[in-house]
């Protein structure tokens, strides 16, 4: 489907288009591992802190561990919003946003291979034009390779050890006054009948899928559209991703 189909989109893609997707490896010289990383507007630094060594629970185990934190920063959103640290409690978005990033990851990493060794992935979002946590997601990755290969230069990972299994990848599909729609923007996304995430590796297994009928019900014909736009959309994410790593 494309816009002639009676929906203009507000930047004038077609409904099969992503944003213009940009990520720029190594922004932070200070982390092991980083990506500034833009969906259009939507913009997101992605930071992979590597430490030798794992929480308690797993000392002595042999395994790995990766982990998450999102937020967002004041100013990332049209009116300023208080700092979830000075309002001393951490909303239930931003939870359900970290562990969804933390699983992401982990669907592709070996923690075996990994070692005993710990990676903490930080997404800071600097502005916010929806798809916030897909963009995330798919920058976090591209730091995370960046900071096992930290670790393997320092020989916290075995140089024969290939704690990757896949890339992953994620974005945002909609049903936008009844039409399918790939990566809305926050205009978009807060007029949408049907909101999904789709969270991909880069053979195209689906890590997780999170949608919800905000208006109006989905039926199963328009649910298989969404998943192919969002199987689409990832593909296209993958070869950004490889680019930015230089594996193009």
């Amino acid at each position: 489907m494309t816009a002639t189909d009676g929906t203009v989109r507000i930047d004038g893609r077609q409904n099969t288009d992503h944003r213009p997707v940009t990520i720029e490896r190594g922004w932070s010289s200070q982390a092991e591992g980083s990506a500034l990383i833009s969906f259009g507007n939507t913009k997101v630094l992605c930071t992979a802190s590597f430490t030798n060594g794992v929480p308690r629970w797993l000392q002595g185990k042999g395994t790995g561990w990766v982990t998450a934190e999102y937020a967002m920063l004041p100013r990332s959103t049209n009116e300023r919003m208080q700092r979830e640290s000075i309002k001393g409690k951490v909303g239930g978005r931003t939870h359900e946003i970290s562990r969804l990033i933390g699983r992401s990851l982990r669907a592709v990493v070996d923690t075996k291979a990994l070692g005993e060794n710990t990676l903490v992935i930080d997404c800071d979002v600097l502005q916010a034009d929806g798809g916030t946590r897909t963009a995330s997601i798919t920058g976090a990755y591209v730091a995370m390779v960046d900071a096992i290969e930290w670790g393997r230069e320092r020989g916290f990972v075995a140089k024969k050890a290939t704690p990757l299994s896949d890339s992953v990848q994620a974005i945002s599909v909609g049903i936008v006054g009844g039409v399918p729609m790939l990566d809305l923007a926050y205009e978009e996304d807060s007029r949408a009948d049907t909101d999904m995430n789709i969270v991909t590796t880069g053979s195209g297994k689906f890590i997780e899928v999170q949608g919800t009928a905000e208006h109006a019900p989905f039926d199963r014909d328009e649910l298989n559209a969404l998943l192919d736009l969002g199987l689409a959309g990832n593909a296209s994410l993958a070869a950004v991703q490889r680019a930015a790593l230089g594996l193009a």
